[in-house]
């Protein structure tokens, strides 16, 4: 049987965030879900090294991107997981500035048709195949998720990601980090997430082992 790759990448720059806590929790939901070996990998973006996109406006294949910093491995990471987590803190109403720039640089996975190869479509689908995935997403007690929603979706769909399914978390308490860790309730949800997804993937495994 094949190794099945989870990829968790977090947008939190804050260590032990309640963020990567919810990350963690459905990664290892997952891969107990999972009847196969599995290998995770989990990235934060905070320490990583990159500039933001540079808009370069012309397509750079054979490679992801004319740049070649700290994201190189996390692209081909992406290419080949077989399942994405993504979590970010929610700021003035949208993703983490970590997060907002590795999701600008991942524009390089539908390149521009400079050349015009499909006349129906204007940017060229790198990646062929769905991946089931999920997203985390932390704020305040009146934070307003929805904005943060909809950055990560469009970027799943970038990607080809299908959304499974979203955990949200208001914190009572901005001066403590990680309290998601004492709310019983929300970790539960994290591990139904993650056996969720397994078997999302598993039932896209036995449909493409049927088309062959």
């Amino acid at each position: 049987m094949s190794l099945i790759k989870l990829l968790s990448i977090s947008g939190s720059p804050v260590e032990g965030s309640s963020t990567d806590i919810l990350l963690k929790r459905i990664a290892d939901s997952f891969a107990g879900a999972v009847d196969q070996e599995t290998a995770v990998e989990l990235v934060s973006l905070n320490n990583l090294k990159f500039i933001p996109c540079q808009a370069c406006g012309r397509a750079p294949t054979p490679q992801y991107c004319f740049y070649d910093h700290d994201l190189s491995r996390v692209y081909e990471s992406l290419e080949k997981c077989d399942c994405l987590i993504f979590g970010s803190p929610v700021y003035f109403d949208s993703v983490s500035g970590q997060a907002k720039m590795f999701i600008d640089r991942c524009n390089c996975f539908r390149p521009y048709d400079f050349n015009n190869t499909d006349p129906d479509h204007y940017f060229i689908k790198l990646l062929k195949r769905k991946r089931p995935g999920a997203m985390v997403l932390v704020g305040g007690e009146r934070q307003w998720m929805e904005g943060a929603r909809r950055v990560i979706a469009g970027f799943f769909k970038w990607v080809e990601v299908t959304n499974e399914g979203m955990i949200t978390y208001s914190s009572t308490d901005d001066r403590r980090i990680g309290t998601v860790a004492e709310d019983g309730k929300k970790l539960e949800e994290a591990d139904t997430l993650g056996r969720r997804l397994a078997t999302q993937l598993t039932a896209i495994q036995e449909q493409n082992n049927g088309r062959r």
